[in-house]
């Protein structure tokens, strides 16, 4: 180590780790809310439902019978085996559980997992962009070059294939597929899948597919797995969890579901850095996840999903100076904020802080994307309508009428 280098400023590859605006957007409507300001936060992509009981009920029982030990770096049997269950019924792919599932502490240290396994210093990770923000950071923690793919919000934000083909190169690694997505709320069709899984077969590059939204989609649309795409098992890696479906954000448990041969270099990362997601919650979870009552308490909170996603972009269709992106997946819409003569960032700030509605900024999650903010409905009715109606007014104070 040189003499004269600075220990506060971290490792060189820290450069590339940004704060997260989501973060720091919910921190300072936290702090607004603890000065008493009544804040609807339409920023954080949590459900606002209680986790099923019988997941509940069977983790306390886990607790009680001191299963708080050690685990299997792999995760609980029981439950690799009803992931693997879950995985063959919706997205039609069949996983050993005992090889090719690896439980996480949530989808987010999947992500981490994924990533630092396979992305060397210098290699290149395609990104759609926008995008989470977890996935530029983690390139940039690996030393490695993101390379981002703008989507086009006339097309839906579905995929630019003329500049995806562009953006691939020998140098490529990895692409990053969130579908369906945050934040654009676009569920990518079949066809775009079916190209991308010819350049990943091309260019010989694996595409970690983030599918934690994959049971939210409405209005028609068809989720399709890339797993699923003909030649793509071989070099997908599927990242998803129990947080957004089961409302068990607090949780952590997430999953990875790849080949044996990637799964046993995942597994090393896992180990040296969470060694086991909690015993009990996996437990609690294999017993829970699947019974009767858990699958209709699932079911509601995703027709309530689809009722507050009509009922936002009914609330929205009120709003001068504002247009939006009509979403098929996820719980987010991207409204577009350049009718008021304001930045999405210019925008998001004058909100929180006169009207006490939190949003996120588009341009925190990619720079073609700055006119627009990402509004979480992933809330209650009634937060949605009281929430609208003050972006309503200040859309109008903004625009000088009454």
């Amino acid at each position: 180590m040189q003499k004269d280098y600075d220990i506060n400023q971290g490792a060189r590859r820290m450069a590339g780790v940004k704060p997260s605006m989501i973060r720091t957007i919910m921190n300072r409507a936290t702090e607004i809310q603890n000065e008493g300001k009544p804040v609807i936060k339409f920023s954080v992509g949590e459900p606002d439902f209680d986790t099923p009981s019988d997941i509940k009920e069977a983790a306390i029982r886990a607790i009680t019978n001191n299963k708080t030990h050690y685990g299997s770096n792999k995760g609980d049997p029981v439950l690799r085996k009803k992931i693997s269950a879950q995985l063959k019924e919706e997205i039609g792919v069949d996983y050993d559980p005992e090889t090719e599932i690896i439980v996480t502490c949530g989808a987010a240290e999947a992500l981490n997992n994924v990533i630092l396994t396979f992305v060397d210093p210098g290699d290149e990770v395609v990104v759609l962009q926008p995008a989470f923000v977890t996935y530029a950071c983690l390139t940039g923690e690996c030393e490695a070059k993101m390379v981002e793919v703008p989507m086009d919000p006339a097309n839906g934000f579905q995929v630019n294939m003329e500049a995806l083909e562009a953006a691939v190169s020998e140098k490529t690694k990895m692409l990053v597929l969130n579908n369906p997505s945050n934040p654009t709320g676009c569920v990518f069709q079949r066809e775009y899948l079916e190209k991308i899984a010819e350049l990943a077969q091309k260019f010989n590059f694996l595409v970690l597919a983030d599918e934690i939204y994959s049971r939210l989609v409405f209005d028609g649309a068809e989720f399709v797995s890339m797993a699923s795409i003909p030649g793509m098992r071989e070099r997908a890696i599927v990242v998803s969890g129990f947080s957004k479906t089961f409302a068990m954000t607090g949780w952590r448990l997430g999953y990875i579901a790849a080949p044996a041969k990637l799964c046993s270099l995942m597994i090393r990362t896992h180990q040296y850095s969470t060694t086991c997601a909690p015993t009990f919650v996996q437990i609690g979870v294999a017993e829970g996840m699947d019974t009767p009552r858990t699958k209709k308490e699932v079911e509601e909170m995703i027709e309530a999903f689809a009722r507050r996603r009509e009922l936002i972009m009914k609330e929205l269709d009120t709003v001068p100076g504002l247009s939006y992106v009509k979403p098929y997946g996820a719980f987010y819409i991207m409204v577009n904020v350049r009718g008021l003569g304001l930045s999405g960032s210019e925008f998001s700030k004058k909100l929180l802080e006169e009207k006490y509605v939190a949003s996120v900024p588009a341009v925190g999650l990619g720079e073609s994307t700055d006119s627009f903010v990402r509004f979480s409905y992933a809330n209650s009715d009634e937060n949605i309508i009281n929430g609208i109606a003050r972006v309503r007014e200040m859309a109008k104070e903004i625009l000088g009428q009454k």
